[in-house]
């Protein structure tokens, strides 16, 4: 399977009309990043997609006609956004964040606001507890601080505690908020005006509808954009069950370095940062010790512009009913990987992919990490 959108053309600039069909496309039902993905690689391009939905939700089995996006909502979506001075750049295109292109779920089109060029940058994630520390805002500040001041931008969620005290310290040099909702739906409402501070040197992206209420399933789908955008994540403090060790997650996962900050055991703020170093993250009492490991990693092409390269596979053919059986019977609620499903199948693997859009734009999979589906 293809990494990513390593495969979708780079550096190639959409037409008004392609950036119309590419948000139609991916604000229509049961269309994520990762099937808008496999569509446009089965069909060529969105248009071709979205005229191909109807007939292969129906093959996977929804029982109501699938909801695709009308040109007139896109488009009002698209003024919109520019009048409120927001760029929707798609993952062809220069300006996107290439750091993030790499991801495997990354956003077809990011809608950015403020300096666009705070993004080309080198992107160093810090978050943490919203119910910080006092010793935990100080230690955030400072670190943010010394990172911006050595060249790196500051990447955080815009939430209380950690991540506005990192904002904060890093507004002069350029520091880039991750939202959970819409660019009109700015969540704690009570930082708008830390926002609108951030836009002169640095930005807001997010990948969802301008008016989109940020919902609790959202904040999971921002944190794998915070750690997608930056070469390392640092946590400074994080209960057990903090949203931040989900961040530290996705950031393994993309192959991201961890750091976190120790803290005392008797503190329940740092049982998550501590874990985290007991399960191997690198060990930050000063941004010196972010720096001197991440160094090495921009400096042997691992940097921003690094990207994989991959062929497109052949369009995939019509499944017949028989394999369409088979596939669906070796699936269940347990993930199982897509590779398995080809071998044991005894099909090829755009006829596995083929029956997964179906069933996926029917409703009916789930995807997860590491090219693992299953059926909801």
């Amino acid at each position: 399977m293809l990494r990513g959108h390593a495969s979708l053309r780079e550096n190639v600039r959409l037409s008004d009309e392609q950036r119309l069909d590419w948000l139609r496309l991916i604000r229509s039902a049961n269309v994520g990043p990762r099937t808008f993905g496999e569509l446009i690689r089965h069909f060529g391009s969105a248009r071709a997609a979205l005229s191909a939905l109807p007939g292969l939700a129906r093959r996977g089995g929804a029982s109501d006609r699938t909801h695709i996006c009308s040109a007139e909502h896109a488009a009002a979506e698209l003024t919109a956004a520019r009048a409120l001075g927001v760029e929707l750049i798609a993952l062809d295109e220069p300006e996107y964040p290439p750091r993030l292109r790499m991801i495997d779920d990354a956003p077809p089109l990011l809608a950015v606001r403020g300096n666009i060029a705070a993004l080309e940058r080198p992107l160093v994630a810090i978050v943490g507890s919203r119910n910080a520390s006092a010793a935990g805002v100080k230690f955030a500040e400072r670190i943010a601080r010394d990172l911006s001041d050595s060249g790196y931008g500051i990447v955080s969620g815009l939430a209380r505690g950690i991540d506005a005290a990192a904002h904060r310290a890093s507004l002069n040099r350029g520091t880039i908020a991750v939202l959970a909702g819409g660019h009109e739906r700015v969540y704690p409402p009570e930082h708008e005006e830390l926002l609108d501070a951030m836009l002169t040197n640095g930005a807001a992206v997010s990948e969802m509808p301008l008016t989109w209420e940020p919902r609790a399933r959202d904040f999971p789908r921002r944190n794998r954009l915070i750690s997608g955008l930056s070469v390392g994540v640092v946590i400074v403090e994080a209960a057990r069950r903090s949203g931040s060790l989900i961040t530290a997650r996705f950031a393994g996962e993309q192959g991201r370095e961890v750091f976190a900050v120790p803290g005392s055991p008797l503190d329940p703020r740092a049982e998550g940062t501590n874990a985290l170093l007991k399960q191997g993250a690198t060990l930050v009492t000063e941004a010196a010790d972010v720096i001197a490991t991440l160094e090495p990693i921009l400096g042997r092409g691992g940097g921003l512009s690094a990207q994989e390269t991959a062929q497109d596979d052949p369009p995939g053919e019509e499944p017949r009913d028989s394999e369409r059986s088979r596939i669906v019977s070796l699936m269940g609620p347990t993930p199982v990987a897509i590779d398995d499903l080809v071998r044991l199948a005894q099909t090829s693997p755009p006829v596995v992919r083929t029956v997964l859009l179906e069933l996926e734009l029917a409703g009916r999979l789930e995807r997860h990490g590491g090219g693992l589906v299953s059926l909801l």
